[in-house]
């Protein structure tokens, strides 16, 4: 099972492995209290995808579409957390505040896929 949570949201045992799936570091927290497995720095769209996208729904398809392409062309970054996911629950953390249009949304969507 594939979660999302926002990093600023308190941790669960239900959340199995957590994984914050951003380029940069959340804002407002120091890296020794966000309780994660790892960081997959390089899982985040990459920083022109970023700042073109700025979490814009109008965007939303075209950042997906943008997104899967860049990790259909590294899947060594990615593959790790399906291994996971088909051990038990595996939650990607993210720190925007926009909950239904952001990198850790499209990436779920992305691994799920990916697991059928």
């Amino acid at each position: 099972m594939i979660k999302v949570k926002r990093v600023y949201e308190a941790a669960e045992t239900t959340d199995g492995l957590r994984f914050l799936v951003e380029r940069l570091w959340p804002r407002g927290i120091r890296k020794t209290d966000l309780k994660i497995d790892e960081w997959l720095k390089d899982i985040g769209p990459s920083h022109d995808l970023r700042r073109w996208f700025a979490h814009d729904p109008k965007k939303w398809d075209d950042f997906r579409k943008r997104y899967f392409a860049e990790l259909d062309s590294r899947p060594e970054i990615w593959k790790p957390l399906l291994t996971a996911a088909h051990h038990g629950t595996v939650t990607l953390i993210y720190s925007s505040r926009e909950p239904d249009y952001n990198n850790a949304v499209a990436l779920k969507e992305y691994l799920e896929e990916k697991i059928k």
